[in-house]
């Protein structure tokens, strides 16, 4: 199997610890206190939003983008109710699940922590199903293909940094991607240099590998060390050579898709402190 089209249910160590659910405290420190995360015994399979669509400090929209190639395409976005100057932005790239329940809650995420968020649909011209609740990666693993064989993903991408650039003229922008969003962000940022800041989940490294030096873009990797498909000894080489700014945590309690809280692999401790990392992170580069 690709790197690129990795399964997520099949793809983390034996014996992975799900431990650190009582986590409310690190999370309220991250920005995230809210009455959802008395809930955090159901993560790991579908569970209410951590951040609702009606919460009253953002607001959601499904604008439409318009790519320099390819024709529209769909996305979500959120951002903060009250917005300031140049308020900085993050793209959210998808998993092989597409722009799903867990992906939306993660754009509201950032617009709850004060960023204009955007997911960009990259399945839009596919006719793709839903991807909430999904388990049956079979239906998915083709469109993740005619994807790529399109080759409208840079496109698309830029498409949606130029969305933040309107909502919020001058601002600062990163990109984030979870899976085969994850490595779309590591060949985003070897192709252009139009985020401030990169911050990749469990993204494939091999695809990119030889062209890690000429990155500029500060980088926050994120990454199991039970991960059988995405090998940790191959992302600390990836990392090590690096010259731009970066920084990498491999979770030794977590495997593939920790970050994913609608599913099995979820791993609440690598989860929670990659959250907080990643908006450090964020801080430090955009604002």
């Amino acid at each position: 199997m690709s790197e690129d089209h990795i399964d997520p249910q099949h793809s983390t160590g034996a014996a992975i610890s799900r431990r650190g659910f009582a986590l409310v405290a690190s999370a309220a420190a991250a920005g995230l206190a809210n009455p959802a995360l008395a809930q955090t015994e159901q993560f790991g399979k579908p569970h209410p939003p951590i951040v609702p669509e009606d919460d009253s400090d953002i607001t959601t929209s499904q604008p439409k983008l318009q790519p320099s190639a390819g024709g529209p395409i769909s996305a979500y976005a959120a951002r903060p109710r009250s917005m300031r100057a140049a308020n900085p932005g993050v793209v959210v790239i998808q998993a092989i699940w597409g722009v799903d329940s867990q992906l939306r809650d993660v754009v509201r995420r950032y617009a709850k922590a004060g960023y204009v968020a955007i997911a960009p649909a990259l399945y839009s011209r596919l006719n793709a199903p839903s991807g909430d609740g999904s388990t049956d990666i079979s239906v998915f693993r083709p469109l993740a293909q005619h994807m790529n064989e399109q080759g409208f993903v840079p496109t698309d991408i830029a498409a949606a940094r130029e969305w933040i650039g309107v909502q919020s003229a001058g601002a600062k922008a990163g990109i984030t991607g979870f899976c085969m969003g994850g490595g779309l962000v590591l060949k985003e940022v070897v192709a252009s240099n139009i985020f401030a800041a990169a911050a990749p989940f469990y993204g494939a490294v091999k695809p990119v590998f030889d062209e890690a030096s000429s990155i500029k873009t500060p980088l926050l990797g994120s990454y199991g060390a039970r991960d059988t498909s995405i090998l940790p000894q191959d992302v600390k080489a990836f990392f090590s050579r690096l010259t731009a700014p970066h920084d990498l945590k491999i979770y030794d309690e977590a495997g593939h898709a920790f970050f994913d809280d609608t599913r099995e692999s979820y791993v609440a401790s690598a989860a929670s402190n990659a959250w907080q990392r990643v908006l450090a992170w964020f801080q430090t580069y955009l604002r």
